[in-house]
């Protein structure tokens, strides 16, 4: 074979070489992004339960502090009452004499 030819393989070669190595690029793209997708796919399921969780903790809190400050208030209404009753009684001479 003469020298032409020799090149000619030679840059054939390099071409086909060159042609692979792109293909195998390709693939390894293709799959990085497949399991790119998947690995995002799974953190968005895994961001949507953490946000159930934690909706579901903070309303329990909520119901709980609406719950105590509801029995707070009711005491305190209560408290009230039996002061304001006291009171009314002490000015109309009803009350207790010490």
């Amino acid at each position: 074979m003469g020298a032409l030819t020799n090149d000619m393989t030679r840059l054939c070669d390099a071409i086909n070489g060159m042609r692979n190595a792109r293909s195998a690029m390709i693939r390894q793209l293709e799959q990085a992004t497949k399991d790119r997708r998947a690995a995002v796919s799974e953190m968005q399921a895994g961001f949507s339960s953490a946000h159930r969780e934690m909706s579901r903790q903070a309303r329990s809190g909520r119901r709980a502090f609406v719950s105590n400050l509801k029995r707070t208030v009711a005491g305190r209404q209560r408290e009230f009452r039996a002061d304001l009753n006291g009171a009314r009684q002490a000015w109309s001479g009803k009350g207790r004499k010490v």
